[in-house]
C-alpha cells in the first residue's frame, strides 16, 4: 500500500496516564464476550462486528484497542473513511497492557 498513512499508535503506559488525567476515551473493539471476560477498567465497549464511527462518544479524544492491535488498526481506518476523528489506537492491544504489569477486570490472577 504506497501512500497508506501508518495508524498513529501509542503504547500500554500512555494510554493508562492519558486515562488517569482524563485525557481521553478509551474505546474497546473486541467482541462483547472478550470484553466480558477481561477488560480494561473505563473502556467502553464497541465490538468491531457491528462498528459505527458515529456511535462513538464524543467530548474527548478517542484511542482504540483490541486483543493485539490488528483490530483496533481496522476500527482506526474506518473510523478514517468515515470523517470519524480518531487519536489513536493502543499498540499490542490488553495483551500489551497486561505486560506493561497494568491492571485489568476479569482475567486470570
Amino acid at each position: 500500500m504506497f501512500g497508506a498513512k501508518p495508524v498513529p499508535t501509542e503504547t500500554a503506559s500512555d494510554i493508562h496516564a492519558a486515562m488517569k488525567r482524563g485525557d481521553i476515551v478509551l474505546v474497546d473493539v473486541r467482541e462483547a464476550q472478550e470484553h466480558t471476560a477481561e477488560r480494561i477498567d473505563g473502556a467502553k465497549l464497541h465490538p468491531l462486528s457491528s462498528f459505527d464511527p458515529a456511535s462513538l462518544p464524543s467530548g474527548k479524544e478517542i484511542v482504540l484497542h483490541c486483543g493485539s492491535g490488528k483490530r483496533s488498526e481496522t476500527a482506526y481506518k474506518a473510523c478514517l473513511k468515515a470523517g470519524v476523528s480518531i487519536r489513536s489506537h493502543m499498540g499490542g492491544g490488553i495483551q500489551a497492557w497486561k505486560a506493561a504489569g497494568l491492571p485489568t477486570v476479569g482475567g486470570a490472577s
